[in-house]
């Protein structure tokens, strides 16, 4: 019996760093400004790095090095990326038998350009991870698993995301999902219908106030609403703030440590699957809120999603954040 199955993304990440990108101000995009380099010219790059990621994969390594039975399911290339997935997520432990292949299309790649303590900016090839099908989920096999998690499921795959909660909520199996943006956004009606099955729902401030129609700054009413349609745990993420957790009888705050930063890359994963594996082990909120803070913050340390997520009993080397509780 596993412990946990890790639904969504499996990619190959290329992180590309380089003094030579500059950031400019710009009305031609939304957030304002770009990441440019001259026109023509050749850049140098300090540092390059090859890895995986994935929502999906992401996840299943905490999983694993936490100690946890873990398998992943997932639709990868044919190709050196998708072996390169598949021998990583193998050599960490995690089950890799329900890894699908396709000689149709490329596994997934995403190129992170990144100014050093500047910004970056993602370049995305979708590829297989959104093509899954329900036919290429193994539900007799994994249906005495004990929690599935789910990340965000894009594209064609977005259509299995109803009928894996729906398939787990009939087998108990105890289910926590980070949705994407397909989710969040053409399919935020069939989200909202499903949250009474979710045991722990993991969004950003902005995600939030999409699922609940509040303003993230007016908290007290958000989690209101949460505990409303979520049968769960309702996680909030407040990024340089830290987290905000309702159970549906207390809130629990915590911020986040001091520390610098390499890249951000997977950091929302490293939280969400630290916090749901400490709740898997039995521990509580607070201290699930702490393992996720660790785990996050020690993964931005490195370039690559997975290279600095902790193993069990390893908490970092930064104190444990401190959660106060508040009675709703």
């Amino acid at each position: 019996m596993f412990d946990v199955v890790t639904f969504g993304s499996a990619t190959r990440d290329i992180f590309v760093q380089s003094k030579e990108f500059k950031l400019i101000d710009s009305p031609e995009f939304l957030t304002g400004k770009a990441l440019a380099v001259a026109a023509g010219g050749k850049i140098y790059v300090e540092e390059l790095v090859f890895a995986t990621g994935g929502g999906g994969t992401n996840c299943a390594v905490t999983f694993a090095r936490q100690g946890l039975k873990v398998a992943y399911v997932g639709l990868i290339g044919n190709d050196s990326g998708g072996l390169e997935v598949f021998r990583e997520l193998n050599d960490i432990g995690v089950n890799c038998n329900f890894i699908k292949t396709t000689a149709k299309i490329q596994t997934p790649y995403s190129i992170v350009l990144s100014a050093p303590n500047k910004d970056r900016s993602i370049l995305v090839y979708e590829g297989a991870s959104h093509f899954l099908s329900l036919a290429d989920i193994p539900f007799e096999a994994i249906k005495h698993a004990r929690w599935f998690y789910l990340s965000g499921l894009a594209g064609e795959s977005a259509k299995t995301f109803e009928p894996i909660i729906n398939f787990a909520a009939t087998n108990k199996i105890k289910i926590a999902i980070n949705p994407g943006h397909d989710q969040l956004t053409k399919d935020l009606d069939i989200l909202r219908g499903l949250l009474n099955k979710i045991d722990v729902l993991l969004v950003n401030q902005e995600e939030a106030s999409l699922i609940t129609d509040v303003d993230f700054k007016n908290e007290g009413e958000l989690f209101k609403r949460f505990d409303e349609l979520v049968s769960g745990i309702a996680v909030m993420s407040k990024g340089k703030e830290g987290v905000a957790v309702s159970d549906g009888r207390k809130i629990y705050r915590a911020g986040i440590p001091e520390s610098g930063y390499v890249d951000r890359t997977g950091s929302g994963d490293a939280f969400g699957s630290g916090f749901v594996a400490m709740i898997i082990h039995g521990g509580q909120i607070p201290e699930a809120i702490q393992l996720g803070t660790a785990n996050a913050t020690a993964t931005i340390q490195h370039l690559g999603a997975k290279k600095g997520l902790l193993k069990k009993e390893d908490w970092g080397e930064w104190e444990k954040v401190q959660v106060e509780i508040e009675k709703l």
